[in-house]
């Protein structure tokens, strides 16, 4: 079940529907969308909203037609929805889309948690997102476009699974921004299972390839967030992770991530104003809008100054050296 912060209450959500707070299903969809895939439109948990669909539709022919992408799929996220769904299930809001295979799959997601600091709180919640941004360190969500760049695969320490100690290697894939979101490799923003090593200590292991220079290697604890808060980058479950990277590794596609700027800022003016969401022509879930009660787009060049001003307060740290295993 929703936390009860998430539950709208049927009066609440008959009211938003005779209002017009949903966006209408076929006044958005473009007669261009095949049979098919009307099906999957709308707001519900598993259903693609129509904007996110016409925008990551439009993204992925435009590369198409530029000769920068030749992947049959498409992918697109909605960061607007919640981390967990009514059934408790993760929340989905990342979609794959194959139109020549008529596929559709929507699974789940992370969203940038962000921080909160002496001079400005951009945190967010475990179920919403509420502060969005584009400045490096924020550790936000930044909407618009991307394509799919190179895989990356690091070794991130060892851990104990089915009685044997064994080396927990993750794959990251790096995305290619434009306009707002071009500086998405300076942010180290991309594609992972959502999924980190807790380091707990180190233990002597000098046959590893990983050993440092006194023979050691990391050893921690597996932790799972799928569907939770992530440092800002776009996280899918292990196994649905297996299957993007296959898709997209040495082929690139494009992802489009709503809500950008345009959109947060124009949502924010429509709730200050008590307008009704379609009346205003702008899309968020809408659970998700009554918990948050309104979203904010931090810019760069609002942010990036209190960012690089709280680094350069920290006080000099010693390097991190992990006590021996035990």
């Amino acid at each position: 079940m929703l936390p009860n912060s998430l539950r709208l209450p049927i009066t609440v959500l008959i009211m938003a529907i005779l209002a017009g707070s949903f966006p209408n299903r076929g006044d958005a969809l473009s007669k261009e969308i095949p049979g098919w895939l009307q099906k999957h439109v709308g707001t519900a948990d598993g259903q693609i909203a129509p904007i996110v669909l016409k925008r990551a539709r439009a993204l992925y022919q435009k590369k198409l037609r530029q000769g920068e992408v030749s992947n049959p799929c498409y992918m697109a996220k909605d960061a607007t929805r919640p981390s967990t769904a009514q059934n408790g299930n993760p929340g989905r809001r990342f979609y794959v889309i194959c139109e020549a295979q008529k596929s559709f799959r929507a699974v789940s997601s992370g969203f940038g948690n962000g921080r909160k600091l002496h001079r400005a709180n951009f945190a967010n919640g475990r179920q919403c997102a509420k502060n969005f941004s584009n400045a490096e360190g924020s550790k936000l969500t930044a909407g618009g476009s991307y394509v799919t760049a190179e895989t990356r695969t690091s070794f991130k320490g060892y851990y104990r699974h089915s009685g044997k100690t064994k080396p927990f290697y993750r794959t990251f894939l790096l995305f290619d921004g434009e306009g707002e979101t071009s500086n998405a490799r300076e942010r180290a923003i991309g594609g992972h299972p959502a999924v980190f090593l807790k380091w707990q200590c180190r233990f002597k292991n000098p046959q590893s390839t990983h050993a440092d220079k006194d023979g050691y290697v990391p050893y921690g604890k597996l932790v799972n967030y799928t569907g939770g808060r992530s440092n800002g980058c776009t996280t899918w479950s292990q196994s649905a992770s297996k299957e993007i990277l296959a898709l997209v590794e040495g082929n690139p596609t494009t992802l489009y991530i709503y809500p950008e700027s345009k959109d947060i800022n124009a949502v924010a003016k429509a709730v200050k104003q008590g307008k009704p969401l379609s009346r205003a022509g702008v899309y968020w879930n809408a659970a998700c809008l009554q918990a948050i009660g309104a979203p904010k787009f931090w810019p760069k060049r609002t942010l990036q100054p209190i960012i690089n001003q709280w680094r350069a307060s920290l006080p000099k740290q010693p390097p991190l050296e992990l006590p021996i295993c035990r």
